[in-house]
């Protein structure tokens, strides 16, 4: 079935077209097909055309969205942009899944704020996901360089205020996301791992000191002889090497599947031994099961351990070998036979204290990176005393004093009675027995010593999520100066993060790589006289596997049809 125009010339010469919906039948005595005209619709007027286009609009509504793409994808259309589709869709997948839509918008009910805040937060998570920049450039980007479904076009101005307005809900959201996604994820959260990290801001002074309480957040209002005074962006040890930078601290505690559960943000001075409190007593609100802590060396302090012992948790924590504990000295001192574990770790555990157990683990292939390291720290050390026995007492003690702010070469170097720089060959005799050798610390009288160092090793789960929040995710530079702003911005690095491991849990593959293979989803944008309409690209066999791993449906391939209005 199809339209015909026929034309017709009239004594003065001019030729009048009619329209037909005609339709080819088979003449079995004639042997041939001829043409039956089903309609004639006259004459081709403007009102006659109009009664045509609204007939094919109506065809294809009733067809669905794959046939209004055959109705409008003939002649006359103009092609107008296209923009990358695929990783906004499965991120946007993602966030509807996991339940933070829904969760926003009952949130945003009864509110005076812009019915598309919710909307403007994904935009800033994918954002952060796909192409991190400041929110200036994440709303041209949003309404010049990508799809975001129910958001055409949004300005900075809404960025702002949609982030402000996440700091008001981020209470019940951390505590919705976190139960949402334990349970569709199904979690394992009997296991978490705790870690900090410091983002540094390039600017010339630190913020102005405020009065804030035990959690770092300032106190409002004239406080009376304030206990803590400190500004949000201050001086303090940075773990990215630049102390002369004003820093703010982040903390994450994450699953044994990578997953970010909860961030939090204080300001730049804040001990990691003065958080783990904070932490726990927070994370205890959400009626978490008994849980197993673990963390690093720098939260191994007593009170630290008192405080997660409550409420029957347990803990798994590294303990320093260097000037540790007594318990550490008599563990590490303690002959015993280790037990192989796979990939060449061995273990074993020694009893020191009826309270704690202590396991030792030895990495042989650790082993061998410590003691080529150390050889190279000798030969620098050897380097730098070389000649020093001419110096003069002043000289040597200028030396002495420029290698004890190196504590890796300090270690090795010792001074003679007379005030002269040697190698101090105990000192490498003691570090070669600590080569590829760390110390645990547990809690939990059930757990077996393979378990505990198994549990230990899986810590490089938030030293990679924490890899990731700086360079995939882009957690700095940070372009805002006011504290709120900067907390809101680390909590959307959160979310981007939760969206992402996700998607690389699902797919075993990392996010980059997806990413890349998303991104080459188009979205090509059509018009003509007849209306516009969107078109993606063709999904390769590579992009549907993504897809079907995510649990997401294929995106339609005709969007926003939009027929032209009758005149």
């Amino acid at each position: 079935m199809y339209l015909r125009a026929t034309p017709r010339r009239n004594r003065d010469g001019s030729v009048v077209r009619y329209l037909q919906l005609a339709h080819n039948v088979w003449d079995p005595v004639a042997k041939r097909s001829r043409t039956e005209v089903i309609y004639n619709f006259g004459r081709e007027e403007a009102a006659n055309r109009a009664a045509i286009e609204r007939l094919a609009a109506s065809l294809a509504r009733f067809l669905g969205p794959e046939a209004q793409g055959g109705a409008l994808g003939g002649e006359g259309f103009s092609f107008l942009e296209s923009r990358p589709w695929g990783g906004s869709y499965a991120l946007d997948g993602l966030w509807r899944r996991l339940g933070i839509d829904a969760l926003l918008a009952r949130k945003l009910e009864g509110r005076r704020r812009d019915e598309r805040a919710e909307r403007v937060l994904f935009a800033l998570v994918a954002n952060r996901a796909l192409a991190p920049s400041s929110k200036l450039a994440a709303a041209r980007w949003v309404s010049e360089d990508v799809r975001i479904a129910g958001l055409p076009v949004t300005t900075d101005d809404a960025c702002y205020r949609a982030m402000d307005w996440l700091l008001e809900v981020q209470p019940a959201l951390e505590r919705e996301v976190f139960h949402s996604v334990a349970s569709l994820l199904n979690l394992e959260v009997d296991l978490l791992f705790f870690d900090t990290t410091s983002t540094y801001f390039c600017l010339d002074e630190a913020d102005e000191p405020v009065a804030r309480n035990e959690y770092g957040e300032p106190l409002l209002g004239d406080v009376e002889q304030p206990r803590n005074l400190a500004g949000f962006r201050t001086y303090s040890h940075s773990k990215d090497h630049r102390p002369d930078l004003p820093q703010v601290v982040v903390g994450m505690a994450v699953t044994r599947e990578g997953i970010p559960v909860r961030v939090w943000s204080w300001p730049g001075n804040t001990a990691d031994s003065a958080l783990i409190g904070q932490v726990k007593e927070e994370l205890r609100e959400w009626t978490l099961g008994r849980v197993v802590w673990v963390a690093d060396r720098g939260f191994a302090s007593q009170g630290n351990r008192r405080l997660l012992r409550r409420g029957d948790d347990h803990y798994i924590m590294a303990e320093k070998l260097r000037g540790g504990s007594a318990e550490a000295v008599a563990a590490l001192a303690r002959a015993g036979r280790y037990a192989e574990l796979a990939g060449g770790l061995r273990v074993k555990e020694v009893r020191v204290s009826a309270q704690e157990r202590f396991v030792v683990c030895h990495n042989p292939e650790a082993a061998l990176r410590d003691a080529a390291v150390r050889e190279r720290m000798l030969a620098r050390l050897e380097e730098m005393i070389a000649g020093s026995d001419r110096l003069s007492a002043t000289k040597r003690a200028e030396l002495r004093g420029v290698i004890s702010t190196k504590p890796g070469l300090a270690r090795l170097l010792r001074t003679t009675a007379g005030g002269l720089l040697r190698i101090d060959a105990q000192a490498v005799k003691a570090e070669e027995k600590l080569d590829g050798t760390y110390l645990l610390r547990c809690s939990d009288p059930s757990l077996a010593a393979a378990d505990i160092a198994l549990g230990y090793k899986q810590l490089w789960q938030i030293e990679r999520a924490w890899r990731d929040m700086k360079q995939v995710i882009d957690l700095r530079p940070v372009y805002h100066r006011k504290e709120e702003r900067i907390r809101a911005h680390v909590v959307l690095c959160w979310l981007a993060l939760l969206l992402v491991r996700t998607a690389e849990n699902a797919c075993a593959d990392s996010w980059p790589n997806l990413r890349r293979e998303l991104q080459k989803i188009e979205l090509g944008s059509f018009a003509g006289p007849a209306g516009s309409f969107r078109q993606r690209t063709e999904l390769t066999p590579t992009q549907r596997a993504i897809l079907a791993r995510l649990e997401l449906a294929e995106p339609a391939r005709i969007t926003e049809l939009a027929p032209a209005a009758a005149s």
